[in-house]
């Protein structure tokens, strides 16, 4: 049995996902796939010899027998890296008590629950993702600010608890990605230009630009760093968009 290290991806048919779920697998690490879409999250499986199960990640239940499944059958786990993610961007007075809802059963509900079963498994190590918007004040952004809000404080008080058996929980706020989940919001070339404007590296970012971030947290040879969260943002969150200067 290989000794490479074991790291279960919620969301791993997502553009951060599946870029996290390539990197460990070029570095010789073994990812373990979960996804609801059962079609792509089997074609990444094969692309990746690697194994997979289609869950709802909301499925506390679900999750933990995955986790403890990759324990027993693969020899050990050290990480689990919550990437399932949803957004709704508009103003608290236009959003919806099931859209809220929804957003953090999603966002907040799967990453608790990631955090459960990498306990009760005894992992070494979760990752979480939250957002840029859970850290600075965007206009319209309430409901994704509350939900990832609240994955940014489970990540830092999940950190404290666990420390004392050297499991270590962290987290990444990105700013706006290229994928499929955030298409909508980039659908006009306005839309697009103004998410730009935002991003003081001026531009957008790509599901690699935060995956290569997330495989160095879930590193074994990351083994100093829990609480914290880190921005892959372009700046998003604590940089003003920034004027063009010639060279």
């Amino acid at each position: 049995m290989s000794d490479a290290p074991v790291h279960v991806i919620l969301g791993a048919s997502g553009g951060i996902g599946s870029e996290l779920a390539r990197r460990l697998a070029a570095r010789g690490q073994r990812p373990v796939l979960a996804a609801r879409r059962a079609e792509p999250l089997a074609a990444l499986g094969d692309e990746l010899a690697a194994p997979t199960r289609a869950l709802d990640a909301r499925d506390w239940g679900a999750v933990l027998e995955l986790c403890r499944w990759a324990r027993e059958e693969l020899g050990r786990l050290d990480g689990v890296a919550c990437c399932v993610g949803s957004i709704v961007v508009k103003p608290a007075h236009t959003t919806k008590l099931d859209e809220l809802q929804e957003l953090i059963e999603v966002n907040l509900i799967t990453a608790f629950g990631a955090v459960q079963a990498a306990a009760k498994a005894k992992a070494e190590s979760v990752l979480l993702f939250g957002s840029a918007a859970a850290r600075v004040g965007l206009p319209s952004h309430e409901a994704i600010a509350a939900a990832k809000g609240g994955v940014l404080a489970l990540a830092r008080s999940a950190a404290a608890t666990y420390a004392s058996r050297g499991m270590r929980v962290n987290a990444i706020a990105p700013g706006l990605v290229r994928t499929p989940g955030s298409a909508a919001l980039l659908k006009s070339e306005a839309n697009e230009q103004a998410s730009i404007a935002m991003h003081a590296l001026g531009r957008l970012g790509e599901p690699g630009d935060v995956a290569e971030l997330a495989a160095l947290l879930l590193d074994p040879a990351s083994a100093w760093i829990t609480g914290q969260v880190f921005g892959a943002d372009g700046g998003l969150a604590t940089l003003r968009g920034r004027p063009r200067v010639s060279r």
